[in-house]
C-alpha cells in the first residue's frame, strides 16, 4: 500500500500523519508526504512527536511534483487548501481529505504554541489511526 498525505506547506500536519501511517504499517506499506508550497520542517512538530517517542528530526519537506508519477493507493489531503488544488496522481488512488487544524497558526508564548501542536498531533493519531484501521 501507497499513501501521500498532502497539505499546502509539508510542515507539520502531513509530517505528523507520515509517522503515525508509517508506523502503523510498518513494512506493509509506504507512506509520503508533500506539500504544494513545501516549507522546513516546523520545530515545534518535531518536539511534540518527539514527546512520545516519534523522531521525524531527519524528516524533508517534499514538493509534491517529486512524487507525481507514483501510483498511490490513497492521497489524503490534511488541509483544505491542499484538498482544493490537490492534482490528479496516475492510477487509481482514492483521494480522501482529513482536514486539521494548522497548528503553525498558534500565537503566544512557545508553552501555549506547544499546547495547540500536542492538541492537533493528538487528534491527528487518533483520526488517522481510525481510518487507518477501516480501510485496510
Amino acid at each position: 500500500m501507497k499513501i501521500l498525505v498532502l497539505c499546502t506547506g509539508n510542515s507539520c500536519r502531513s509530517q505528523m500523519a507520515e509517522a503515525f501511517l508509517q508506523n502503523q504499517l510498518g513494512d506493509n506499506g509506504k507512506v509520503y508526504s508533500a506539500g504544494l508550497s513545501p516549507q522546513v520542517v516546523n520545530q515545534f512538530a518535531i518536539q511534540v512527536m518527539q514527546e512520545i517517542g516519534f523522531d521525524i528530526s531527519g524528516h524533508t519537506s517534499n514538493n509534491i511534483t517529486e512524487y507525481q508519477d507514483i501510483e498511490f493507493d490513497y492521497i489524503i489531503t490534511v488541509c483544505s487548501n491542499a484538498d482544493k488544488l490537490c492534482p490528479i496522481f496516475p492510477g487509481d488512488g482514492l483521494k480522501v481529505h482529513i482536514p486539521f487544524d494548522d497548528p503553525a497558526d498558534a500565537v503566544g508564548t512557545d508553552e501555549e504554541i506547544l499546547l495547540e501542536f500536542r492538541k492537533v498531533r493528538d487528534e491527528i493519531k487518533e483520526v488517522v489511526s481510525a481510518w487507518l484501521k477501516n480501510n485496510l
